[in-house]
């Protein structure tokens, strides 16, 4: 084994899991997805790159509860020297990232088992604050390190203004303005930059991602678009998701640029960013408090006198709402999918009993 595998972060974790296949017998090996569009998928295991699909009996049965490979997954596949690898389970993940597909109402996952969640937005019109408030809500719930890095600080005259905005809202999250063109901000980066390591590249599009990848790397390995100057937007240069590999081992997912990310399953997220709130809660008279007309109300009272601003409390409700539909969304696509496999198992136990053809 020349453990191509284990520079690309399959560690201990993961290896752990193997126990629970059979491998010898379907002669499967671990690999990681670098690349996935649509339905097709590239993963690297100790043979190298292949292109690799599904196995249509494990992915595609009503009967089991299948989960989809995505970017960064590690998966346990069978080799085809002729032709494509067959993919046949994916590993249980150490981190992931997923939003709302607004389009069909259902969790799209991103990217998998990361270690750093690189936020980014320009020091331009681009600059957002409950934007950012989102990006971090999703990224504590991912399971990473949540990192915000500002870019194109050699376009502003004066970025600590926006850092210390920042600041008020990011609690203990490192902040690094950067320039991938004069390179200021790029050596505090190196605490992230390390072999094995992966990191996930999250915003919107023309905030600098392939500048950064392309800065990181040393060389011109992703095509660059410019941006409108009017209203600071770019096009998509990304437009699927995929795991890059640096020289110096550090591996980077690049996302296509996301306007709005809508919330899926991210509480725990949303206590962290909004820590302050969930404080101040905490000191209400009332322990189901909802913050509206009841006495002894420390939210309230924290907006009448201008502790809590009204800006970020709408912000947290607003993210709050967006989270309970999503569970709401969730638990009814659980059911439904339970619903599902106990009529396809029903289903092919009667043909069993019928003909003895079939078996689950």
């Amino acid at each position: 084994m020349n453990n191509i595998i284990e520079q690309y972060g399959y560690t201990d974790f993961y290896k752990a899991q193997e126990g629970n296949f059979n491998l010898e017998e379907k002669n499967l090996i671990p690999g990681r997805v670098i690349e996935v569009q649509r339905e097709t998928y590239k993963i690297v295991t100790d043979k190298g790159e292949s292109y690799a699909k599904l196995k249509g009996s494990i992915f595609y049965n009503d009967a089991f509860q299948s989960t989809y490979p995505a970017v960064g997954d590690f998966v346990l596949a069978f080799h085809n020297p002729y032709g494509e690898d067959v993919i046949y389970h994916v590993l249980e993940r150490k981190s992931k990232f997923s939003r709302l597909d607004s389009f069909n109402q259902i969790e799209q996952l991103v990217a998998a088992n990361f270690d750093y969640v690189f936020i980014m937005t320009s020091l331009n019109h681009d600059f957002n604050i409950k934007r950012i408030e989102r990006y971090l809500t999703a990224a504590w719930e991912s399971g990473g390190t949540p990192v915000i890095i500002l870019t194109k600080a050699d376009l502003c005259e004066d970025y600590e203004g926006y850092v210390e905005q920042i600041e008020q809202i990011a609690f203990g999250v490192s902040i690094i303005p950067i320039s991938s063109v004069t390179g200021e901000g790029m050596d505090k980066l190196q605490e992230f930059i390390k072999p094995s390591k992966t990191i996930v590249f999250l915003g919107s599009s023309g905030v600098g991602k392939s500048s950064l990848v392309n800065a990181i790397a040393g060389e011109e390995i992703m095509k660059v678009n410019n941006i409108r100057e009017d209203d600071s937007r770019g096009r998509h240069t990304t437009t699927h998701r995929e795991l890059i590999m640096m020289e110096n081992g550090t591996m980077i997912i690049d996302t296509p640029g996301m306007r709005e990310l809508g919330m899926w399953n991210a509480s725990e997220g949303l206590d962290t960013v909004f820590s302050d709130i969930e404080k101040l809660s905490g000191n209400c008279r009332f322990r189901d408090c909802s913050h509206g007309s009841e006495p002894g109300c420390a939210v309230k009272s924290a907006l009448q006198s201008g502790e809590l601003t009204k800006a970020r409390w709408e912000s947290y409700i607003k993210l709050k709402k967006e989270i309970r539909f999503a569970e709401m969304k969730e638990n009814a696509s659980i059911r439904a999918n339970e619903k599902a496999r106990w009529k396809s198992i029903s289903k092919a136990q009667k043909q069993f009993k019928k003909d003895g053809s079939y078996y689950v």
